[in-house]
């Protein structure tokens, strides 16, 4: 069994066929074909149940791949890191985020790290719950993770939990007439009757949405998968939300307008890490993180 096995096999695995595992790795078909079948040898049973031409992966197969994922994880890093010796002058670093949080602070970090490092790159996923954060973790298709949990801190084993910053809510609608006059921080009853733009269930926005409208008779007016969408439909005066302080600038820089909400909800924005070494990048950017 040797390393490049492993990512033929990973490869199969996150594409779900050869051919397609093939096509990512830039290589002919029958090579993947032929590695798989010798790590099967190697290993003494098989790892995929096949069905035509697709694959699926057995019991066999389920155990090998977070093992794999270490070895191959591993060697990236250790090639990282002697590439590094000199100084973080190349590579790549990818991070997964929640999107409100990708928003602000994870910007802000980019620009710094890369004002240090800016022979780096930086590669950003967007995953919507923190499940789905941990996830990209574990599969290795991200090295660090950017979430924000619902009072208190994110608790999830295999992982470190560094506390970046806290954020609260505001509430955003078209025109100040949308809301009540006055620049007090507003009530859930001050949005009694009003129409709101929610995202999706899971998330520390939606459950202070969901908050408001068990205490009130607001009603939802668009419930969107797609949280990029909030601010334009508020704009356009589909209703009000209910969002992070993280969209704050946004928000104003949209001309809507931006007021506090009064609630204990408190969102522990944080970055998860791996237990496994991080390569140098990725320890770079957990340092800046720290700073911030």
């Amino acid at each position: 069994m040797d390393i490049r096995q492993l990512q033929y096999f990973l490869a199969v695995v996150d594409s779900g066929s050869v051919n397609r595992a093939a096509a990512q790795l830039f290589v002919a078909q029958p090579s993947v074909s032929q590695s798989l079948r010798r790590l099967e040898r190697d290993l003494g049973c098989e790892l995929f149940q096949r069905a035509g031409r697709k694959l699926v992966l057995n019991a066999a197969g389920h155990s090998l791949v977070e093992p794999a994922r270490e070895l191959v994880r591993s060697l990236d890093v250790a090639r990282a890191t002697v590439g590094a010796v000199g100084g973080l002058r190349g590579g790549r670093l990818l991070i997964v985020s929640m999107p409100s949080q990708s928003v602000s602070p994870l910007s802000s970090l980019i620009s710094r790290f890369l004002d240090r490092y800016p022979g780096v790159e930086v590669g950003v996923m967007t995953a919507t719950r923190p499940d789905d954060v941990c996830d990209a973790l574990r599969a290795g298709t991200a090295e660090l993770g950017l979430v924000a949990f619902p009072n208190g801190p994110l608790r999830e084993p295999g992982f470190r939990i560094e506390p970046v910053e806290h954020q609260s809510f505001i509430v955003v609608a078209r025109r100040p007439d949308d809301l009540p006059d006055g620049d007090r921080p507003l009530q859930y009853e001050d949005l009694r009757g009003k129409r709101l733009v929610v995202g999706q269930p899971g998330t520390g926005m939606r459950r202070v949405a969901d908050a408001i409208l068990m205490a009130t008779d607001c009603r939802i007016a668009v419930q969107i998968e797609q949280r990029e969408a909030l601010l334009p439909l508020v704009l356009d005066g589909a209703g009000v939300a209910v969002v992070a302080e993280s969209w704050r600038s946004l928000a104003l820089a949209a001309g809507l307008t931006v007021r506090e909400l009064a609630t204990d909800e408190i969102l522990h924005v944080s970055l998860v890490l791996p237990l496994s070494p991080l390569s140098p990048a990725a320890a770079a950017f957990r340092d800046i993180a720290g700073l911030a």
